[in-house]
């Protein structure tokens, strides 16, 4: 079956158990697994709309380990946008994302206009933690790419995250909008025209 163009492809990074198949399956299918199950690649789809039309938003929840790099190039060549986990009870995740970073901007080119978002999660965990928020963000801001927490345990941040991600495409106007429901922020986003709405 040929791609369709109109799929806007995610492709999500980190290491080995940070939480990335947790915030997309939350996403995508509204659950949570205690357990841990590691990932080769899976793809999900949903539908979103953009320009006006609807297309499929593919986020693609790579490996945690570095065993496919191939696969992670191809991953990387792919993807219109990024969001890189790390947990933040690991400082050691953080560090694991820096050559996937390198390895984004090597592929990419000029990132200034790709969508990157940079997610310490298991925010639920705060006995745990060894990220602390503010070193995030100065990581974000270093990167030049946008910074968020979340738990996909507790669904904190996750629809946020994504379309956060949405807002930051400057090429087409994508967004989400999932049962029918309208933030007020939304409202006023589609007040300033054009922009996309995931169904």
């Amino acid at each position: 079956m040929p791609e369709q163009s109109n799929d806007y492809r995610v492709v999500v990074f980190g290491a080995g158990g940070v939480g990335k198949s947790s915030l997309v399956l939350r996403f995508v299918k509204g659950t949570f697994r205690e357990s841990y199950i590691p990932t080769v690649e899976d793809t999900y789809r949903q539908v979103i709309s953009c320009d006006k039309s609807i297309c499929t938003l593919q986020i693609t929840d790579t490996t945690g380990s570095h065993q496919f790099p191939a696969m992670q190039r191809l991953s990387i060549s792919k993807g219109h946008a990024f969001i890189l986990v790390y947990s933040i009870t690991s400082r050691q995740s953080l560090e694991e994302l820096k050559p996937i970073y390198e390895q984004i901007c090597q592929i990419k080119g000029d990132i200034e206009s790709i969508p990157i978002m940079l997610v310490g999660n298991k925010n639920d965990e705060n006995q745990s933690r060894e990220v602390d928020s503010s070193e995030g963000e100065a990581m974000a801001k270093k990167w030049k790419c946008a910074f968020m927490e979340t738990s996909a345990k507790l669904n904190h941040n996750v629809k946020e995250l994504f379309q956060e991600l949405l807002n930051l495409e400057k090429r087409r106007t994508v967004s989400l909008q999932i049962d029918g429901k309208k933030s007020k922020q939304q409202k006023r986003k589609e007040k300033l025209k054009g922009k996309c709405v995931v169904m």
